[in-house]
């Protein structure tokens, strides 16, 4: 039996006392407490307004800080409300306490807590209470009753802190003291707010049972601490733990107390990821919101968010009665309410949609497995026939990814029949959807697309597209798609009709990278890739040509993707070996690519191409956007052709069709790779493959001087406004010839039409090439004002940009006079020279710096245009063995090597020699500015040759060149440091003079480029001269002597410190030199006559004057340099 109870039987005293019940706090006393609306607290009853007591009656008995009108008045409102009420006596009674005293008491008590490992709490006999806390509570006076609660609250701070159960603490959980309780808690945190803090008292107070309920009323007296005191519980609370149901409960009652927080509250929990439970019945208060709620949840920016759902949703399906349980039979109700009535509803098919997301990501994301009200529910939704609109298409396509993403819609006989009907309806009503619904997109493109993947078993592609429809990412497993799939590949869509069906499908107009969804050049791209129509022998060659002329720009990312899948079906073979060779799909031809071009300015072949007809039908096909057709047909013809030489050996023998060089370099290749990167931003997923493709294959049109020189072809000499003005005048052909003949006597009027001709785009500067280039030597002689020639390479450069191999070709013509030497070229590629050939043109074409500029410019292009070919003659005329299959020949290859090298160092080897030329030749002082500009431009073009290849310096250079043009090499070309590396492997060669060439390159070298290795390979110079000398005879000793006495002056000059070798050298060549001679012997041969001797001693004196001209220029140029002082 409990104390109270025995209380009760013994002391007639207690007889009377009947249970008090505390009274919850009603939200709209709290509302009233938040504005302090005592006029509204007076007309509620008091059984109503009896928690929220304390803090009235405080109010009412303190003192206010401001004496105004108004205070007194609510004051007084305040006592007419407390009048008549008998509870207020013994709240005045607490608020009598000395709490001043108290708190010293409380303080000590709380120092031998912490003191006392094992203090077990306070006993009643030391609060003077001999019969129980509950008795003794009863009959203590006032103060001794706030003392007891307090402790009784202490104690139970200690339990929570030391994770310890709670004891039955009688005064707390029995109801009848509950709203002393109250009262004295209220009037003690007022009081003592160094010793109580409402959420400290919150953590301890909700775990006894009736916990909630004291926190509520506190929380109703202090309504400022709601906000805190509710972030406080969600942030500590752990729904798994102990106490996380009553802290729930608490929470429940918190926000029925205030129901206007109810959202905010459960922004709280959003932000703290926490009491996931509390915050789904926060929104069932709120069932309109609970859709938008929910989806927010799962398919919002927050990816912790969304994770920390899922894991909630996953954890708690489960449960019997819990908020998700809830939320389910919510969002279940508003399913069938929308299906009954979805013919009424103006929205239905937004409605719809919404809910197919959120269940889609209910189920993908969280995880949810649906229950049978929920699947019938759900399918009777999917399968709905909204009305052909926009929102309707964006509905029917979210129901049939759901189909396809939740496989349980289609787990029975039935649900199965029902999808089947559905899909037949769909297929039916397709075209009907897409000519009411004014949207770009097929709903047949996205069945087609499915089917396809189906049929290909790419389920990863399937949850790809499911996945970027719906907006989200949810997994999407093979063995779950297995009855959609049976659906799609048996019942509705056999290859065949897949095939068939796609290739009648219109294509889309204006195609362009803005067109969201799923169009039919997916479709198309899939069954190539997979290759379906090569199967069924469905032609798409047509098909895929409109849809390249129906493109516009910024470019779709798929039609790149397409001309791919296009170019390999072509050329390789099927993997199975099993398609017939004259099924195959067939290339585009050059009727339809030039109708692609036929707009284009700039289509220029070199030689005439057989005449060709258009059809009726290709004839009606329109180009929507000619620089998107065209660089997507370029494309096609690069990746054509690279496709074709890399599969050759696939191949096996069959003909396949090629594009004559002629016809490629007649197509404006670099201009479209210009636009393209002009652009690059509409032609993002074309120009790198493009660009790839044209520096392996063409890398004459992708020079590094012409992507420096771009700003040619993007601005033009003048400014904006008149380039703007200049576009639209059209320059007679007439006007222009006149300038060009009279460019000597009457230069003001090729100048003005010259900067005319400059503010033209270079597409229309095309038309006037051949006029232009015509006059070409014409403009550059001597006469000529060097302001016009600026003009005039300005021009040429701009043709070159658009029209390289035939400006090129045009260029040598009038060059050379003559086309006997044209004609006879052999062609790699017809639309370029072979470099010998280049360089065979006059020799004054070479004495003109600006002519030779131009000639360099086309000698790189032949060049780098020969490397290539060369490479796809290998490849075209490879040699086959016995055994059908294509052999590497390593000879062959070699041979290639060499002859790609004898070519570029022949033509460094004519530039050298022209230098030399121009040096001699240069007599007056015209003549030598030319020679010094003809340095630079001939040193800058072998300059970017050794850079390019370095073993090309070795090879020029072990060939050796006139000993005149070493000075001038070495002085304009930046990179001959190089030279130093391996110019000591030359001094073996046992012939003289290209030991000699090697020590005068050497001297030259080390003067310009005094650094550490530089000093060791002079040293070894010297050593050489030394040894030689020593081994040589006399005759050939004093020629020998007299190449390389500079070279030691300069060896000297640039090393101090190698003077005394070279004196060394000078003594010990004079001592030989004037011993042999008086005695007229020599080294290696017997004594002479005494003519002989006579000649002999004659040379020799001549050589020892000579050894010491060569001391005294040592002695000026090293001994008296007034730099080592």
């Amino acid at each position: 039996m409990s104390t109270t109870a025995t209380a009760t039987t013994t002391n007639p005293t207690t007889v009377a006392r009947t249970p008090v019940k505390l009274y919850d706090v009603t939200a709209r006393v709290f509302n009233a407490m938040q504005t302090l609306d005592i006029t509204s607290l007076a007309s509620y009853p008091q059984s109503e307004i009896r928690p929220v007591l304390p803090s009235l009656v405080r109010m009412s008995l303190l003192s206010p800080l401001d004496n105004t009108t108004s205070s007194m008045e609510s004051r007084k409102k305040i006592l007419a409300v407390l009048i008549g009420i008998e509870v207020v006596n013994s709240i005045v009674s607490y608020l009598q306490v000395n709490y001043h005293e108290l708190e010293n008491e409380l303080k000590k008590e709380l120092q031998s807590r912490q003191k006392s490992a094992y203090f077990e709490g306070q006993q009643p006999s030391e609060y003077g209470l001999q019969s129980g806390i509950a008795l003794g509570f009863e009959r203590s006076d006032v103060a001794r009753k706030v003392r007891v609660v307090l402790s009784e609250i202490f104690n139970l701070q200690q339990q929570v802190t030391e994770q310890k159960p709670p004891t039955h603490l009688e005064i707390l959980d029995d109801g009848i003291y509950l709203e002393e309780v109250v009262d004295i808690l209220c009037i003690a945190l007022a009081e003592l707010p160094s010793l109580l803090n409402i959420l400290e008292l919150t953590d301890a107070l909700v775990h006894v049972p009736n916990g909630h309920r004291i926190i509520c009323a506190l929380v109703a007296n202090f309504p400022d601490c709601y906000r805190d005191v509710v972030s406080h519980i969600i942030a500590n609370c752990d729904e798994e733990g102990s106490d996380g149901k009553h802290r729930l409960t608490l929470l429940m009652a918190l926000s029925e107390m205030n129901p206007s927080q109810a959202l905010a509250n459960r922004s709280m929990c959003v932000d703290m990821m926490k009491v996931p439970s509390f915050m789904l019945k926060l929104t069932l208060k709120h069932p309109e919101d609970l859709i938008a709620f929910l989806t927010g949840l799962l398919l919002g920016n927050d990816q912790n968010l969304r994770s920390w759902f899922a894991v909630y949703i996953r954890s708690s399906q489960k449960r019997k009665g819990d908020a998700l349980n809830l939320v389910r039979v919510e969002l279940l109700q508003k399913i069938i309410q929308i299906t009954s009535k979805a013919s009424e509803l103006k929205d239905f098919n937004l409605q719809g949609a919404v809910l197919l997301r959120l269940y889609c990501a209910l189920r993908g994301i969280g995880g949810l497995k649906f229950n049978d009200d929920e699947i019938n529910a759900l399918s009777q939704l999917v399968t709905s026939c909204p009305k052909p609109t926009p929102s309707g298409v964006r509905f029917v396509t979210l129901a049939l990814c759901m189909l396809v993403a939740c496989p349980s819609l289609v787990s029975t006989v039935p649900l199965e029949n029902k999808a089947v009907e559905w899909l037949q309806w769909l297929i039916r009503e397709d075209a009907f959807f897409c000519k009411r619904s004014g949207t770009s997109t097929s709903l047949g493109e996205m069945l087609l697309l499915l089917a396809i993947h189906f049929h290909s078993n790419q389920i990863t592609a399937i949850s790809e597209m499911v996945c970027s429809t719906l907006a989200m990412k949810i997994p999407i497993r093979p063995n779950s798609t297995n009855r959609i799939k049976q659906l799609f590949t048996q019942d509705l869509f056999t290859e065949q009709v897949v095939a068939l069906h796609a290739v009648r499908v219109p294509v889309t107009p204006n195609l362009n990278g803005t067109i969201p969804g799923y169009l039919p050049v997916h479709c198309i791209h899939q069954l190539l890739k997979s290759r379906t129509f090569l199967k069924h022998k469905v032609p798409i060659k047509s098909w895929i040509f409109k849809q390249i002329c129906s493109s516009v720009r910024p470019v779709h990312p798929v039609m790149p993707a397409l001309v791919e899948v296009f170019v390999n079906t072509l050329i390789i073979p099927n993997p199975t070996g099993k398609v017939n060779i004259d099924h195959m799909h067939r290339p585009f031809t050059e009727i339809e690519i030039l109708h692609v071009f036929r707009t284009s300015q700039l289509t220029f072949f070199a030689e005439d191409l057989p005449p060709m007809t258009e059809s009726e039908e290709l004839a009606q096909i329109e180009v929507s956007c000619p620089l998107t057709a065209q660089l997507l047909m370029i494309y096609y013809l690069m990746l054509y052709e690279d496709t074709r030489l890399m599969n050759l050996s696939a191949l096996g023998g069959r003909k396949q069709k090629e594009y004559s060089n002629n016809f490629m370099g007649g197509l404006p290749l670099k201009y479209l790779l210009q636009k393209a990167h002009q652009y690059h931003n509409d032609y993002l997923s074309l120009f790198h493959p493009l660009l790839r493709l044209i520096i392996s294959n063409y890398p004459h049109l992708s020079m590094v001087d012409d992507w420096l020189e771009e700003h040619y072809l993007v601005n033009g000499c003048g400014g904006p406004s008149s380039q703007l003005e200049m576009t639209n005048v059209d320059l007679k052909p007439e006007f222009l010839s006149r300038a060009l003949d009279t460019v000597k006597t009457k230069p003001h009027l090729a100048i003005r039409v010259f900067k005319q001709l400059l503010q033209l785009p270079p597409e229309a500067l095309a038309k006037y090439a051949q006029q232009l280039v015509q006059h070409l030597p014409l403009i550059f002689e001597r006469s000529v004002p060097r302001y016009i020639k600026d003009l005039y390479n300005d021009l040429w450069l701009r043709l070159n940009s658009v029209l390289p191999t035939t400006l090129w070709i045009m260029s040598l013509r009038a060059i050379t006079k003559t086309t006997d030497s044209i004609s006879r070229r052999t062609f790699a590629n017809e639309s370029l020279l072979e470099p010998m050939e280049v360089l065979s043109c006059p020799t004054h074409v070479f004495c003109s710096p600006y002519l030779l500029m131009i000639l360099l410019r086309i000698l790189k292009g032949s060049l780098a245009a020969s490397k290539t070919c060369l490479n796809v003659h290998m490849q075209n005329k490879a040699c086959a063995g016995q055994d059908g299959l294509v052999q590497t020949d390593a000879d062959r290859e070699e041979l290639k090597t060499t002859l790609i090298a004898s070519q570029e160092s022949a033509a460094v080897h004519i530039l050298l020699e022209v230098l030399e030329y121009m040096s001699n030749a240069a007599d007056d002082r015209v003549s030598q500015l030319e020679m010094r500009e003809i340095q630079g431009i001939i040193g800058t073009y072998v300059h970017q040759a050794f850079i390019s290849e370095p073993s090309l310096a070795k090879l020029v250079h072990f060939q050796t060149y006139p000993k005149s043009v070493i000075p001038m090499i070495v002085a304009s070309v930046p990179s001959m440091h190089i030279c130093i590396d391996f110019v000591h492997e030359f001094l073996n060669v046992t012939e003289m003079d290209k030991q000699i060439f090697t020590i005068e390159l050497t001297s030259h070298l080390v003067l310009n480029y005094s650094i550490p290795k530089s000093l060791g390979v002079s040293k070894f110079c010297l050593n050489v001269i030394q040894t030689t000398l020593s081994l040589l005879t006399s005759s050939a000793k004093c020629k020998f002597l007299r190449n390389v006495l500079p070279a030691m002056v300069r060896f000297a000059e640039t090393f101090p410190i190698l003077a005394d070798d070279c004196v060394n050298i000078l003594m010990t060549t004079g001592r030989s030199l004037h011993s042999q001679s008086s005695l007229g012997v020599t080294t290696m041969q017997m004594p002479l006559t005494e003519s002989a001797k006579l000649c002999s001693y004659r040379d020799a004196q001549l050589h020892i004057v000579m050894i010491e001209d060569a001391f005294k220029a040592l002695v000026s140029a090293v001994m008296q340099k007034s730099e080592l002082y």
